[in-house]
């Protein structure tokens, strides 16, 4: 059966006026079940706060837009309220409870992207929430409630039913939320857009890359992100991941052209992608890209936490290490062809400018 890897926008689950939460539906994305891969996205209003909840897969957190508040607890630790902003990639493992807050005009954009292995079901998010119509308390009876937190009867049905909201509420301007405090971000957070850049190649593209090196925190999640800008009209170089992973890829800004070549060099996807978009890369699948005139980014995932790529093109390139002979006799062609595939692209890149 042949696969489908058109890139998807993500459907609305569910929301109110304190914003919406939006997720990817493996009946639409297939490669999403098979590949035991989540992709959510977190949209909060003014003054919208995503009620405290925990999941049942680990997650990378990346902030698309807006700046706001976060709150994580770790299992058995202190809450860590952290200031977060555009930019913001926060690696969430299992167990870690969280709860979001916007109180600026703008509007918080979250994307998170993570594995469903263990998760209830395949290629889906579950998030179970402390409180609300829908939180834990509500399916505990008085009983339970109260002598689990040591509680009589009238104080267990306020505390239980006066939040009718589910997911994400408003809560009133005159609330005062916790403000986020020094150090907090210090583990936990990377901003993909100041942070040190692995990859820079003048007129071509910039990369940062989310590893157990500059986020600890990775190496529980169990998988590494990049972010990946390239400039109008240039190329990131024909490339697969070594390591068996798949791409997880979500596309932040600009637009451009998408290429997957899988098995028996067959094309498996062409397609012109933009900002909001996500498509998923099969293990071992080649994959480039093009950028617009207006560049081209994206955000991405992969399924292990110390990703090797191997490139096609540039100076590194397999074919740059392969025999003259090897390469003459593969391609049927002679020296002086062998020789002018060769001896273009040198340079150490994996982006390319537009050629003048």
């Amino acid at each position: 059966m042949d696969l489908d890897l058109s890139p998807r926008l993500p459907k609305k689950v569910y929301g109110g006026d304190g914003g919406s939460y939006f997720a990817w539906c493996p009946e639409e994305l297939p490669m999403l079940r098979d590949g035991n891969i989540g992709a959510a996205k977190l949209a909060l209003e003014k003054y919208g706060l995503a009620l405290p909840r925990y999941s049942d897969s680990p997650k990378v957190a990346y902030v698309l837009q807006g700046a706001g508040t976060a709150g994580i607890v770790l299992p058995e630790k202190e809450e860590k309220v952290i200031a977060i902003k555009k930019g913001d990639s926060i690696a969430l493992p299992f167990g870690v409870v969280t709860w979001w807050f916007n109180n600026e005009d703008t509007e918080l954009v979250v994307l998170f992207l993570g594995e469903t292995h263990k998760g209830h079901k395949a290629g889906q998010f579950t998030d179970f929430y402390l409180t609300g119509s829908n939180g834990i308390f509500t399916g505990f009876s008085t009983e339970f409630v109260g002598r689990a937190w040591d509680l009589d009867e009238t104080t267990v049905k306020k505390l239980v039913g006066s939040q009718t909201g589910n997911g994400i509420v408003k809560v009133d301007a005159s609330l005062k939320m916790p403000t986020p405090r020094n150090g907090d971000r210090e583990g936990f957070v990377l901003n993909c857009l100041e942070a040190p850049l692995d990859v820079d190649i003048k007129d071509g593209g910039r990369v940062v890359v989310l590893n157990t090196k500059n986020l600890p925190l990775v190496g529980e999640v169990g998988f590494g992100a990049d972010l990946v800008r390239i400039d109008g009209h240039s190329m990131c170089s024909p490339g697969f991941s070594c390591d068996s992973a798949l791409q997880v890829t979500y596309i932040v800004g600009g637009s451009g052209r998408v290429q997957i070549v899988g098995a028996d060099g067959k094309r498996v996807l062409e397609a012109h992608v933009k900002a909001g978009a996500l498509f998923i890369v099969p293990r071992f699948f080649v994959v480039s890209k093009i950028a617009d005139s207006d560049g081209l980014s994206w955000f991405s995932i992969v399924t292990t936490p110390d990703p090797i790529f191997t490139h096609l093109a540039g100076r590194t390139s397999v074919w740059k290490a392969l025999s003259p002979e090897v390469l003459q006799a593969a391609f049927k062609v002679d020296p002086e062809v062998e020789n002018a595939f060769r001896s273009k692209r040198t340079a150490d890149a994996i982006f390319f400018p537009p050629s003048n």
